[in-house]
């Protein structure tokens, strides 16, 4: 099993940062990726950006240019750096691992971009 813990979320004005960080603890040499997914209320939850343990990234293409995901060779922390947000980036950012034969989530982290 592997558990994550997300951490970063909360309050910013329009235009500003946040850093979200993600440590995976438990079976992480089973990881092949990770990644982080958000949902805003009524809305489905959609992929924000992701990275394989080969370091190569792809991310949804509203988040290109402004959001970048990095993470340590070991997949054991995965950090997503959101700049130049917006209001419409406000909602629960889950972090994601993902292994052969399963795949899991950690508890989630609010963000919400107000002024």
């Amino acid at each position: 099993q592997v558990q994550l813990v997300e951490s970063g979320g909360g309050l910013v004005q329009p235009g500003g940062s946040l850093r979200l960080s993600c440590a995976a603890s438990g079976n992480i040499f089973s990881i092949n990726g990770m990644g982080w997914y958000r949902q805003a209320p009524g809305k489905e939850r959609e992929l924000v950006a992701r990275i394989t343990r080969g370091g190569l990234t792809n991310y949804a293409d509203s988040m290109k240019g402004r959001f970048t995901l990095s993470g340590d060779n070991a997949l054991k922390t995965v950090y997503l750096q959101m700049d130049s947000l917006k209001p419409e980036d406000t909602a629960v950012y889950y972090c994601n691992a993902r292994l052969v034969t399963a795949s899991y989530w950690g508890q989630g982290t609010q963000v919400t971009v107000s002024s």
